[in-house]
């Protein structure tokens, strides 16, 4: 058993799996920040600020209020990715030994790459939805955003969890 103030440091690279991700992560993030970008003139003064539970929204405010979502993406990013690199410091149970760390350093940090890049996603999927909601295009995805959010939040959470009880 690892000693609970020590964990190795492994360097370890990349997964495939973790490639694609940040490739889908990063693209709609940055894809979105055209968007805005692109449309940003055209917007209304009021676009949706936030939603409820229903998808409905419950409060309308300034366009400018839309890079809220790309500052909370950034910041997402930011300290993700920090994690990310830094796996050794992730809470794992107490039979982690320097046989299995490998394992459970990999496990983790590809569930913190999936939550990052769905995260990426949905701040990119929800900041699309305001602008085509205030520029009419479409009423936006209803209680389907919140069903959205929910699995997006847990799925990957419950995912690692689960393999990590098969880490030995």
């Amino acid at each position: 058993m690892i000693e609970k103030d020590y964990r190795p440091k492994l360097d370890i690279p990349k997964t495939a799996s973790e490639k694609i991700w940040d490739i889908v992560g990063y693209s709609a993030f940055l894809g979105s920040l055209v968007f805005l970008g692109l449309v940003f003139g055209d917007l209304p003064d009021e676009v949706p600020a936030h939603y409820d539970a229903s998808g409905e929204v419950d409060r309308w405010g300034s366009k400018f209020e839309l890079f809220i979502l790309p500052g909370i993406g950034l910041f997402i990013l930011l300290l993700m990715q920090l994690f990310e690199r830094h796996p050794e410091m992730h809470n794992y149970p107490q039979r982690i030994n320097e046989m299995n760390a490998r394992e459970f350093y990999i496990n983790s940090r590809k569930m913190i790459n999936l939550i990052k890049n769905l995260s990426l996603v949905i701040f990119s999927l929800i900041l699309i939805e305001s602008v085509s909601i205030a520029m009419e295009w479409t009423e936006g995805l209803g209680p389907w955003l919140f069903i959205l959010l929910t699995v997006s939040a847990f799925v990957p959470i419950i995912i690692g969890m689960l393999k990590q009880r098969k880490i030995r």
